[in-house]
């Protein structure tokens, strides 16, 4: 492996070393043990926070495929730092974590890239500047053990470009690989107005309603940093025959600081068939 992206939050969106890292994040997985069973996980929906404030909400999901027999993860970002014009598939080998490398998958990347005018492999949205997707790494090395990676930041999530990735994932899906959509709900919001914006973007999801989320977030009635991603895991979904939402948990950044006048929103959900 030649061209590795090195971690750029760890020490401080999440532990620094490996040992601290699993210990939080096994005390998470604890804390959610699930109350039911999901056999046909299509993808989960987590948030990308710093882990002292949505990594509980994260783990909700997460303890649903813990010890799951997923060999590759479909990673579907926002980009925070950088403006670009379509879906940037990252073009090195690996991306590091303080538990160790995960290797890109080439195959998958390949077939996601070719014949597509919107996506394409780079390394925009991939910089140091990035913590969405990354975020998400230590706790699927915590909770799947080996495996590898496509990982994928929306630059422009407009509906043509989501309803695209959407497609191309449903064909390169299967049953040995995970999507994993990356987002935040609304940002900086008094705590009964996020609820009552969020509540829109978790209607449309319990729903099992893209379009409708899309539309939403179009029309600004809803805020979702990577609601694209999230559309186009459900697009995806729906073409591969998974057609069922579950939100499993909803909260607010106000919970860990106490400041309830600007809070950011997370939840996590999951779906399946």
């Amino acid at each position: 492996m030649k061209t590795i992206r090195q971690s750029a939050i760890a020490g401080t969106w999440y532990p620094g070393t490996e040992k601290r890292l699993r210990d939080e994040i096994n005390l998470m997985l604890d804390l959610t043990k699930p109350d039911e069973t999901f056999e046909n996980v299509f993808g989960i929906v987590v948030p990308h926070a710093g882990y002292r404030y949505s990594g509980k909400t994260a783990a909700y999901a997460y303890s649903l495929v813990k010890g799951k027999s997923f060999n590759n993860v479909i990673v579907i970002s926002p980009s925070h730092a950088e403006y670009f014009s379509g879906v940037s598939v990252y073009s090195g080998d690996a991306y590091a974590t303080p538990i160790g490398k995960v290797k890109v998958k080439e195959e998958l990347r390949k077939l996601l890239v070719e014949s597509s005018d919107i996506i394409f492999a780079g390394e925009e949205g991939h910089s140091i500047e990035e913590h969405a997707l990354e975020i998400q790494l230590p706790f699927l090395q915590v909770a799947l053990g080996d495996f590898t990676l496509v990982p994928i930041v929306i630059g422009d999530q407009s509906r043509s470009n989501v309803i695209e990735l959407g497609r191309r994932i449903a064909e390169i899906k299967n049953e040995k690989t995970l999507v994993v959509a990356s987002t935040d709900l609304s940002h900086f919001h008094n705590k009964k107005s996020a609820e009552e914006i969020d509540a829109i973007a978790l209607d449309k999801i319990a729903r099992f309603d893209y379009e409708g989320l899309q539309t939403e977030l179009e029309n600004r009635n809803c805020e979702a940093c990577g609601g694209g991603g999230v559309v186009a895991m459900m697009k995806g979904a729906q073409e591969a025959g998974y057609d069922k939402t579950k939100v499993l948990h909803r909260t607010d950044s106000g919970e860990i600081t106490g400041d309830h006048s600007r809070v950011v929103g997370y939840m996590s959900a999951v779906i399946y068939k």
